[in-house]
């Protein structure tokens, strides 16, 4: 039986407790899961790849299933490199369902034998994004309820 890895992709800069929400409940689902921070050189992250990976390993330590990379260039792939048959990705509201919609059908153009796996975040981890507690350190806020307790910004 083939094993049943899925991909989460994201920039995690820096991960959130939306993404350890979701990957601590789709853990049991899958026999790996990837957390793949994608590097994308035209794009400036706030924390250094290092940073993130090092991040994502400590808040992940616990669940011997998950695994954590860097990848760049097109998620299908890394994919394929990674003989992963699904994509996790989580959604906060319908913006995200919207724009995760519209990923997923270019994915299956791209490569038919990957299917994506959507999970809502739930509820209380909704409003946290990413870009949110960036702009909240940005100016000089405390970030540290929607980071988790592993994540140790300066």
């Amino acid at each position: 039986m083939p094993i049943r890895r899925a991909i989460f992709p994201g920039s995690f800069d820096p991960i959130t407790k939306g993404h350890e929400n979701i990957l601590r409940r789709a853990a049991p689902l899958f026999d790996e899961i990837v957390v793949a921070i994608g590097v994308n050189a035209d794009k400036r992250s706030m924390f250094t790849l290092e940073q993130r990976l090092g991040w994502c390993r400590a808040v992940f330590a616990d669940l011997p299933n998950i695994r954590v990379a860097s990848y760049s260039g097109l998620t299908v792939d890394f994919c394929k490199a990674e003989e992963a048959a699904w994509v996790l990705r989580g959604v906060r509201n319908g913006g995200d369902f919207q724009y995760e919609r519209t990923i997923a059908q270019m994915m299956k153009h791209l490569d038919s034998a990957v299917e994506t796996m959507i999970l809502f975040t739930d509820p209380e981890f909704a409003p946290i994004s990413s870009t949110v507690v960036r702009d909240i350190l940005n100016h000089g806020g405390d970030a540290r309820q929607f980071i988790p307790d592993a994540v140790k910004i300066a």
